[in-house]
């Protein structure tokens, strides 16, 4: 049994040596493993600097730079329509006929007003000169002689009264003709043939567009209209581009300026109304139509770092890691301005060509060795 015992407890000396020098052989290779490790990788972007377009986005409405109703300047019964509805009609295009039975009997009663006053001064005329004579003779009277010359100046004022009221029964001989008061795409029509008209109506004939150019008139909120008339003031007149379907982000084709803005901010919205003027050659944009406006208020080539990039310190302050010259990471805080899209415009903190982290960073620390590759926007990786 004693030596039963005893080699037992020589059995369990060497398992527990061997156990002892297995624990100092991994000692002594952990530092070899440790610096074996791969370093970790993280996809970085490279700064350069890229062309940014600042913007504000209004809701805007068109309106038409000019319209029109077509009303009759004078009573009577319209006896034809001479235009096609929906059509283009030009400034001065006759649109209706209204009946000038009535209009031509006043003119020529006029006229003949006219002749009547103009026979009655040639009789007063050789009646002054006559009284002229006899006058200076004492063949009549002072008085008389008066007289006649007084009703010579009163024919010459009939004459005048009469030339006058051909003018008007003129001017109302030419209102039965309706002339389209500006060029533009005309309405259908409101009235049709044998239709009484008048001049107080409260119905217009028909209604002319001007549908090129067009205004949109944007909202504002006060403050930021503060921005806004600096930049105008700065640059002159501001680009305006539209999106006219915010479901597809279609844009307009065309671009407009900014032609002014009120001056005074609505009560009851606190809103200013931003006026510009887009060109519209093809009719697409229609009185009433809702867009989006994108007001440009600058342009300038700036350093951009994606907002996933950064992280937000206690104080508020944007920090980044940046990857070296010799591929170990270091910290900086960043300067910001605006933000175009998903990207802050950096104002200080790194450089044009310096490469940051944007996936990966929680990975490693300042002084850190990585492996970067460029990062892809449309990459997925977590930061």
């Amino acid at each position: 049994m004693s030596r039963i015992f005893y080699l037992t407890a020589v059995l369990l000396t060497l398992f527990v040596l061997l156990g002892v020098a297995a624990c100092s052989n991994e000692s002594a290779q952990s530092p070899d493993s440790q610096q074996s490790m791969p370093a970790p990788s993280v996809s970085v972007v490279t700064l350069k600097r890229q062309p940014v377009q600042h913007e504000m986005v209004l809701p805007g409405r068109v309106s038409p730079s000019r319209q029109s109703q077509v009303r009759p300047q004078v009573d009577g019964v319209i006896t034809d329509r001479l235009f096609e509805e929906g059509a283009q009609v030009k400034k001065g295009q006759q649109l209706y006929q209204i009946d000038q039975a009535r209009y031509l009997a006043q003119l020529n009663s006029a006229k003949a007003d006219l002749k009547s006053a103009q026979a009655n001064l040639k009789t007063l005329e050789a009646k002054a000169r006559r009284y002229d004579d006899l006058v200076e003779k004492n063949a009549v009277s002072k008085q008389e002689y008066d007289d006649v010359i007084a009703q010579k100046e009163q024919a010459e004022a009939a004459i005048s009264v009469a030339d006058a009221a051909v003018d008007v029964a003129k001017v109302n001989m030419g209102y039965t003709k309706v002339y389209a008061p500006i060029s533009g795409q005309i309405s259908r029509s409101f009235v049709t043939e044998g239709t009484l008209v008048t001049t107080n109506q409260a119905q217009q004939l028909a209604i002319i567009t001007q549908l090129d150019p067009v205004f949109i008139d944007m909202q504002e909120s006060g403050a930021s209209i503060l921005t806004l008339r600096q930049s105008m003031r700065n640059q002159g007149a501001l680009d305006v581009e539209l999106t006219v379907d915010e479901v597809s982000g279609e844009k307009y084709s065309h671009t407009g300026s900014v032609k002014f803005s009120e001056v005074t901010v609505d009560e009851s919205t606190g809103s200013v109304t931003l006026r510009a003027e887009m060109p519209n050659p093809d009719s697409i944009l229609l009185p009433g139509l809702f867009v989006k406006g994108h007001v440009i208020t600058g342009r300038e080539n700036a350093l951009l770092v994606p907002q996933r990039a950064t992280t937000r310190q206690t104080d508020g302050s944007l920090s980044v890691y940046v990857v070296n010259s010799r591929g170990e990471v270091e910290g900086r805080t960043l300067s910001v301005g605006q933000i175009y899209r998903d990207q802050y415009v950096v104002n200080d903190g790194v450089s044009e060509g310096e490469q940051i982290i944007v996936t990966g960073y929680q990975k490693v620390k300042p002084g850190a060795k990585v492996n970067a590759s460029e990062w892809q926007p449309s990459s997925r990786g977590s930061r």
